[in-house]
């Protein structure tokens, strides 16, 4: 794995900073520490930072074509570069290395900015065509690497594998965004394409950006195609294709020159992975788990269980995370606001993977596509309520209404009452601050100046834009477009990168991902049972006991932490003035959550986890002095 970083002058004139690109990929050196790279043109600078995986002699970057008028940084991986170096060399193309990274530039000389339709991985990437003077950005389908850009106006682009890369430009402003705080605030995370700062966007999955002649544009190149029509009674059919699929999947994702091992938590997705590593590779495959030392949030005896039953070599860890001290570096790491706890147990799972292996394979992926969350459930019990009530939907909806949230059922009855695109993206929603507790929560200005943002629209629109009208596509749909990128996948990329660790995830192959589509949902959630198909095909391998268990999250116990081990830098943190200066809350209503919680009185753990990575954000992104450079004094001296 790698980090990429780069800069795009529309007036060729105008040079590239070498110490601020130096600087930009040295701030991304935790993705790539084994080496480092450049090319400085007129108007043009690439950077990259290598962690070798593949072809550890010649697989340096950047990696230009024969006469050096293509040039290309890449970070991830394309399973099919044999595949695809092979129809290369049949059109006349010549190959010097053995990497991955060299079909990119010989696919970009025979298909043009198409060229990643071909590739089947995981990938951000950027392309210098020099002599069209044109910039090439692209993302893999599924978004497992990321990429940010921003356009800054009379001078071109900035981009890199992370926000802090970008912010090494003194160019590039740091004003941070109501509305994403807003979004934040909802979801745990800030959804794309949008970032924390105003200006600097995250390139899409899927999409390809191309500057040139002043000016960007962007496309789509894929898509998951939902259709609703395949038939339950091809079970058979459709089990023979998962399992053909998964083993291919996985057997592409063990193609390394260096140690390669697995995450295993015991849980349906991470046991399939292993499963199949087991049928795929010569020898029993390294699998690592992690658990906290607190019962009820380890899972390791579940874990033994699988790797005991596949034969695997099982490498456990139980943790006592140094808490204080690792939240201000999960902020660092993950450079905008971002919530979602179970980043903990990531980190430390990737640590402990990292001391034995440089890839892990990962189980990220199953649940978004087979139908795994509980909302799934509610999501095909509410559109039946709306179908059979007709008209009556609006007093369920008012009753609901007149109930308290603590009520069970109360959300659902609310739901009914609503266009169903709406009621399905509120449920990604739950536990954090819903608009009750965002009045209560949000200063009078901070309230105002976010009074028309809308954190749902993302989803509401991916809702109306899959092509299938069955509902439990359409909510499959919008959590591989959502949730699954802006949460799941920026947490694995993060906490993995963090240690140098490659992580691969074999349920997110794009042709697995399309076969998924194609699967009706019923064979998805089947008599209340989520990830049906999936357990049916796992059940040829493990026994069905371990695949009946209780679905749990990768949890960490953040309530015990803010009231033990976290309470004083909570408690500084929230209290002393700052955050309250910021303008942003009712100071009033933040101490009462916290008294409330540190006192035992009510569980407000996600909303103060929310808030406290918020305030360590702030203090280390927007407190802190932004760097300068002399790039644009010298510019200003060649004009």
């Amino acid at each position: 794995m790698c980090g990429i970083t780069g800069c795009f002058n529309y007036d060729p004139l105008r040079p590239v900073d070498r110490d601020v690109l130096t600087a930009m990929t040295d701030a991304v050196s935790h993705r790539g520490p084994d080496a480092s790279g450049y090319y400085v043109a007129p108007g043009v600078g690439l950077g990259h930072r290598r962690l070798s995986i593949i072809d550890l002699a010649t697989g340096d970057q950047p990696l230009a074509n024969e006469d050096g008028s293509v040039w290309t940084v890449f970070n991830g991986e394309i399973y099919n570069f044999a595949d695809v170096r092979a129809e290369l060399i049949a059109f006349g193309h010549r190959f010097r290395t053995s990497s991955d990274t060299e079909i990119i530039v010989h696919g970009y000389e025979q298909w043009g900015e198409r060229c990643v339709e071909r590739f089947r991985g995981m990938f951000a990437l950027a392309i210098y065509d020099a002599k069209a003077r044109r910039l090439v950005l692209a993302r893999d389908r599924l978004g497992v690497k990321p990429l940010y850009f921003v356009e800054l106006p009379g001078r071109g682009l900035v981009f890199g594998s992370e926000l802090k890369s970008l912010l090494e430009d003194p160019g590039v402003p740091r004003e941070w965004d109501a509305e994403a705080i807003d979004a934040y605030l909802t979801l745990l995370y800030i959804p794309a394409p949008t970032t924390i700062y105003r200006g600097i966007q995250k390139l899409p999955p899927a999409h390809v950006l191309v500057a040139e002649k002043g000016r960007v544009r962007t496309f789509r190149y894929w898509d998951l195609a939902f259709t609703g029509d395949g038939s339950p009674q091809r079970e058979a059919e459709y089990l023979d294709q998962l399992d053909t699929l998964l083993r291919e999947s996985v057997a592409l994702r063990q193609i390394s020159d260096v140690p390669l091992g697995a995450f295993l938590s015991g849980g349906i997705d991470s046991t399939a992975v292993v499963a199949y590593m087991v049928e795929t590779s010569p020898q029993p495959p390294v699998t690592i788990a992690v658990g906290f030392d607190h019962a009820a949030y380890d899972e390791l005896a579940h874990a033994r269980t699988v790797a005991e039953h596949l034969g695997c070599a099982f490498h456990p860890r139980t943790v006592t995370p140094d808490i204080v001290s690792l939240l201000p570096r999960l902020a660092w790491h993950f450079d905008e606001p971002f919530a979602d706890s179970s980043a903990v147990p990531t980190y430390y799972v990737s640590k402990a993977a990292r001391e034995l292996v440089t890839v892990a394979l990962s189980g990220d992926g199953g649940d978004e596509l087979w139908a795994g969350y509980a909302r799934h459930r509610v999501e095909r019990w509410e559109q039946r309520a709306r179908t059979s009530l007709g008209p009556a939907r609006a007093a369920a909806g008012w009753i609901g209404r007149a109930l308290p949230l603590s009520v069970k059922g109360a959300r659902a009855l609310r739901h009914l009452s609503y266009r169903p695109e709406h009621a399905y993206a509120l449920k990604h929603a739950y536990g954090m601050f819903e608009p009750d507790a965002k009045r209560r929560l949000y200063s009078g200005d901070f309230a105002e100046a976010v009074a028309a943002t809308d954190p749902f629209a993302s989803f509401r629109d991916a809702y109306r834009r899959c092509g299938s009208a069955d509902p439990l596509d359409r909510a499959l749909y919008v959590d591989v477009h959502t949730y699954m990128v802006d949460d799941i996948l920026t947490k694995v990329d993060r906490m993995s990168m963090a240690v140098s660790l490659e992580a691969r995830e074999p349920l997110l192959d794009h042709r697995l991902l399309e076969f998924a589509a194609s699967v009706p949902s019923s064979l998805k959630l089947k008599d209340g049972r989520t990830k049906y198909l999936l357990r049916k095909a796992l059940e040829r391998k493990v026994p069905r006991a371990i695949l009946e268990r209780g679905k749990r999250g990768f949890e960490a116990p953040i309530g015990e932490w803010l009231r033990g081990a976290l309470a004083p830098m909570t408690d500084a943190l929230l209290r002393d003035g700052r955050l309250r200066d910021r303008g942003i809350f009712n100071d009033d209503e933040v101490a009462r959550m916290w008294t409330e919680h540190r006192d035992g009185r009510a569980d407000h753990r996600h909303r103060i986890w929310q808030l406290l990575m918020l305030e360590l954000w702030f203090r280390r992104f927007i407190d802190a002095a932004p760097r300068s450079s002399s790039a644009d004094v010298r510019y200003a001296e060649a004009i």
